[in-house]
């Protein structure tokens, strides 16, 4: 069974979303810059070694929304062992990946598809952890 490990959510404005999760929610934010396409990593608890420190719970990011991509939504993010094989098995079960993998710096390979329903979601193949 593959879990869901990461969450996240598009926004306009990175320092009005920031602000509102910080505010609303305690959340604590990191934005990324230009060099990782403005991604602002949110964190909803206690991280030990890159990690939730409490099982169960997950943290997720903010992406900008970008007038050329598709689906930008909430989604949530799955941990696959394999990318490849798991993009078969989502086309397989009637679902289509949005474009290829692509290689996040010491996170892992990452794509994003639509189910059978229309809802993005993504799937992650984590580098092994030290």
């Amino acid at each position: 069974m593959d879990p869901v490990i990461h969450f996240e959510m598009p926004y306009e404005d990175a320092a009005r979303a920031a602000n509102f999760y910080g505010t609303a929610f305690g959340w604590q934010t990191q934005a990324l810059g230009p060099q990782m396409s403005n991604y602002i990593v949110a964190n909803t608890c206690e991280v030990t070694g890159g990690r939730p420190a409490r099982p169960g719970a997950i943290n997720g990011g903010l992406f900008e929304k970008t007038p050329d991509s598709t689906a930008q939504h909430p989604s949530v993010v799955i941990a696959v062992a394999d990318i490849h094989a798991s993009m078969e098995k989502v086309e397989r079960a009637g679902g289509t990946v949005l474009g290829e993998p692509m290689d996040i710096p010491g996170i892992g390979a990452y794509v994003s598809f639509l189910d059978t329903e229309g809802n993005r979601a993504a799937m992650l193949q984590p580098l092994p952890q030290p």
